[in-house]
């Protein structure tokens, strides 16, 4: 059985912009052909797509960095370069694609089946595109759009609708075998499984729900002990938790202290999973006096928990345990899904190579910058406030001030890819 593995890092850059052409127009008879330059062909993108046949981010241990073909160089004669091809990665449904420097949440792959997460740069454009009547021969054109590139963390998290936690050896697996069609391996391990298991518990007439045996959980489970660290994302989705504890305590643990610590747990990993919904199943009552289950039971009742006996093995109390479970998530809100945030400008310069100008002409700056097509993606110049955002982000970076030492004038023309403005000091 290859291993678990929820969480990767890994580097994807979408292919370069095709840098446009500087061709004139040669043609027997003809003294005087103008510009004729072609584009360049725009980048490939690098999507995310869902494939529900993979369970883990295995593939991502032995590959690291994913790059998409850049578009082709413009040519004479107008042609115009071709496009590269988009470069398709493949990841479990429930993966969070995060942007690793500021873990900002770029997409949750829970119901989105695609997701571009680096576009591909622009073409350039050939020099047929500067012809003016001031300017009939223009000999440059414009480099192709750097691609997007990023560092994204890929994090896993199960899209369950109920999550089984407690102590290894509670009786999970055994819970989860006997309500569906999950086949875990049991025994009375006194380790825990090393791979969250999955099962669709049936409630008839097409009615169904999720349920996950979330293993690893144990005391400093949130501090990185054990394997609990790696598995607790996976209750985040959850929405509700079945807490299984041994009521019979016949191992020498104590089912109330072994609660509370795994409460505990849950709390400092994300305080909100204290505040989940919560069910308490009391398992091995075959092996527990009368005494012990009813003080139990009394004990987590008065801190406000429905609590109901159960023998996993020999199907005592299961099929109650989920007709409770069937009606609660009936009045419960979906899957929890994470909203894409915004990531910070400061995060994407850091990662930035600088910039380059180039003064093509009298008067006309080329403002190369792989991070601005990041920063300023679907900006609309002729929006007075996108503007004013656009100049405090060229002041910030220092575009500005390179340009005033390379002795730009008022009037003069900045050229950042695809946006042109006159400089104004």
């Amino acid at each position: 059985m290859s291993a678990f593995v929820d969480i990767a890092k890994v580097n994807i850059k979408a292919g370069d912009g095709g840098d446009g052409a500087v061709a004139f127009h040669r043609e027997k008879y003809v003294a005087a052909g103008g510009p004729d330059g072609g584009d360049g062909g725009k980048g490939g993108d690098i999507v995310f797509v869902v494939d529900d046949n993979l369970a883990t981010l295995a593939d991502f241990r032995y590959k690291r960095k994913y790059k998409a073909p850049s578009g082709e160089n413009g040519r004479g004669g107008r042609c115009n370069g071709k496009k590269g091809q988009d470069l398709e990665i493949r990841i479990p449904r429930g993966t969070l694609i995060k942007e690793a420097e500021s873990g900002a949440v770029m997409a949750d792959m829970s119901k989105t089946e695609r997701f571009v997460a680096a576009k591909g740069g622009k073409g350039g454009w050939g020099n047929s595109h500067f012809a003016t009547p001031t300017r009939q021969v223009p000999r440059f054109a414009k480099p192709g759009m750097p691609g997007e590139e990023w560092e994204v963390s890929l994090e896993l998290k199960l899209l369950a609708d109920v999550g089984l936690i407690g102590y290894p050896s509670v009786g999970k697996s055994s819970l989860i075998s006997v309500v569906s069609q999950a086949k875990p391996k049991i025994a009375d391990y006194h380790f825990t499984t090393l791979v969250p298991n999955l099962g669709v518990v049936s409630m008839g007439e097409g009615n169904s729900f999720v349920i996950a045996d979330i293993p690893g959980l144990i005391e400093g489970a949130s501090d990185g002990i054990g394997l609990g660290h790696q598995f607790l994302r996976h209750v985040e989705r959850c929405r509700l938790l079945i807490h299984i504890v041994d009521v019979s305590g016949h191992e020498g643990r104590d089912p109330k202290d072994d609660f509370e610590k795994l409460n505990e747990e849950l709390r400092r990993f994300n305080p909100e999973l204290a505040e989940r919904p919560m069910i308490v199943a009391g398992n091995k009552i075959d092996m527990a006096e009368p005494e012990q289950i009813a003080e139990f039971k009394a004990y987590v009742e008065e801190k406000g928990y429905e609590y109901y006996s159960i023998c996993a093995p020999i199907l005592e109390g299961t099929k109650e345990l989920m007709n409770v479970v069937w009606n609660k998530l009936r009045e419960l809100p979906p899957i929890k899904e994470y909203e894409a945030e915004e990531i910070p400008v400061e995060s994407i310069i850091k990662q930035s190579t600088g910039y380059k100008i180039t003064e093509v002409e009298d008067g006309y700056f080329l403002v190369e910058a792989d991070w601005f097509p990041k920063v300023l993606k679907g900006i609309d110049i002729e929006d007075y406030e996108a503007l004013q955002y656009m100049q405090r982000v060229l002041e910030k970076s220092g575009i500005f001030n390179a340009l005033r030492e390379r002795g730009i004038q008022e009037g003069d023309i900045v050229s950042l890819y695809d946006i042109e403005f006159e400089y104004i000091p």
